[in-house]
């Protein structure tokens, strides 16, 4: 299929208080350009050069969310456009952040990555950084960037019980802190189990642009 005809499917499938990601990386911009033309807002990159030269030349009114490993020293490429940062995996880095945003006279919206799964090789906070990182955001000691939810990988297993059981261990997280608003998880495999346990953003690629990695 198509996908115009991808997205339309998953769309029609959806709740509506669930926002689409559609992750673009290593994808051109032709095929961008065709879910843009169906609707489609908001994208998801994983590299910041590339994600720095679509913004340049694709439509102004994409909203880019960057949904990679931030390294701290690349957080200044992204700050003057970026319009979500997924993976906040330190306090290190929200400062970065916090810093490039008020250099871009910016308030960058974040969410703090959590580390669910099983996998030692996925990022993430544990529960206790990301309660000293709430508790220090809350103080108001990093006025240029907005912590509005969580995000999280599920590990990568065929084992649907263990998959609901990490979703709901971000989902505890977030209910102590009702200024918290985002939840994102879910990708192509797993989505319809995360929206399910509470996922209001999901993030999807191969579904919508197929499997193959195209080269610029």
């Amino acid at each position: 299929m198509s996908v115009k005809q991808n997205l339309e499917q998953i769309k029609n499938s959806l709740p509506p208080h669930v926002t689409l990601v559609a992750v673009s990386k290593t994808k051109p911009d032709e095929l961008i350009m065709e879910a843009y033309n169906v609707g489609q807002k908001d994208f998801g990159e994983n590299y910041v050069q590339e994600l720095i030269d679509k913004q340049q030349r694709l439509p102004k009114d994409i909203n880019w969310h960057f949904i990679g490993h931030l390294q701290s020293n690349k957080a200044k490429y992204i700050a003057p456009f970026v319009y979500l940062i997924h993976g906040i995996d330190s306090l290190k880095l929200l400062k970065e952040v916090n810093k490039e945003a008020l250099k871009n006279n910016r308030i960058i919206n974040c969410l703090l990555q959590l580390h669910i799964a099983s996998e030692e090789t996925k990022f993430g906070l544990n529960a206790q950084e990301a309660n000293e990182i709430m508790e220090t955001y809350l103080n108001q000691l990093l006025p240029n960037i907005k912590i509005i939810g969580l995000m999280g990988m599920a590990s990568n297993t065929a084992n649907e019980n263990q998959i609901r059981k990490e979703f709901k261990e971000l989902k505890s997280f977030v209910n102590k802190f009702p200024q918290l608003s985002v939840l994102s998880f879910g990708m192509s495999s797993d989505y319809k189990i995360a929206i399910e346990e509470g996922s209001n953003m999901i993030r999807i690629g191969s579904t919508i642009f197929g499997e193959r990695n195209y080269i610029k």
